[in-house]
């Protein structure tokens, strides 16, 4: 019965998702148009998410170590395991920021705006695509827009309960290039409500818990450390995730 009740809203959230997507489609497109639009943009994805959460019984528990500054530019990094990773995130991030995310998002009808626009699109097998999205990036933090990225690349469809994949060392050297703090966010029991994309274990209403560690600054830090600092960070993300 518990099964069939998460599989059920899980069809739920999907007819939530797909209806406040149309509904937002419009704005999304009309703000896109031309970088004066960007705010509207995040405002929009920001209002989207919280509607959407609510509407399917989805509610965010965010624990900060230190307040974050709104006017900071910072990178996010964060484990992913659910699609509501985006929608947590999207909520999270303070002032102007973007995504970077995998190539085959373009596909996506309506991710597509945003990664066409103001996100990076990145073909992590193509060293050029790889050097091109961290240049549009790095501009884009010069600028004070800030970065979430989920280091892992992908989400681990493999495992259940879902335990972090090795990260990739971009994030990391292009915090130290750029001298940028990084802020560590442990979605601690995410995946207890949707992992994957809950065609295997369905969804639940509730609670998610999330963990915002205290910024990483990196200016004393060079480009030999990015590697010391990936497994820090890494470490910090896995100390706080619930796995029982």
């Amino acid at each position: 019965m518990i099964t069939l009740l998460r599989h059920v809203h899980r069809t739920y959230s999907i007819v939530v998702i797909l209806a406040f997507s149309m509904l937002f489609y419009p704005f999304y497109y009309f703000a896109s148009r031309k970088p004066a639009g960007y705010k509207l943009l995040n405002q929009m994805r920001k209002l989207n998410s919280f509607l959407v959460s609510t509407c399917i019984g989805v509610f965010y528990v965010f624990e900060y170590e230190v307040p974050l500054v709104k006017e900071q530019t910072y990178i996010y990094c964060s484990n992913h395991s659910s699609n509501f990773d985006i929608m947590i995130m999207c909520l999270l991030a303070k002032g102007r920021f973007h995504f970077m995310g995998k190539e085959e998002l373009l596909n996506n009808p309506v991710l597509k705006i945003f990664f066409k626009t103001i996100d990076v699109p990145v073909n992590r097998d193509s060293k050029i695509s790889a050097f091109r999205a961290f240049k549009k990036a790095g501009d884009n933090l010069e600028n004070g827009m800030s970065l979430i990225i989920f280091p892992e690349g992908r989400i681990n469809e493999d495992q259940y309960p879902p335990e972090m994949l090795p990260f990739k060392n971009g994030p990391f050297r292009l915090a130290i290039e750029k001298n940028i703090p990084i802020i560590p966010v442990s979605l601690t029991n995410v995946w207890k409500k949707m992992w994957d994309d809950g065609a295997k274990h369905g969804s639940a209403p509730g609670f998610c818990h999330i963990y915002v560690h205290q910024p990483i600054f990196t200016g004393d830090l060079k480009i030999d450390d990015a590697d010391l600092l990936k497994d820090r960070i890494f470490d910090l993300i896995n100390s706080k995730l619930v796995q029982k």
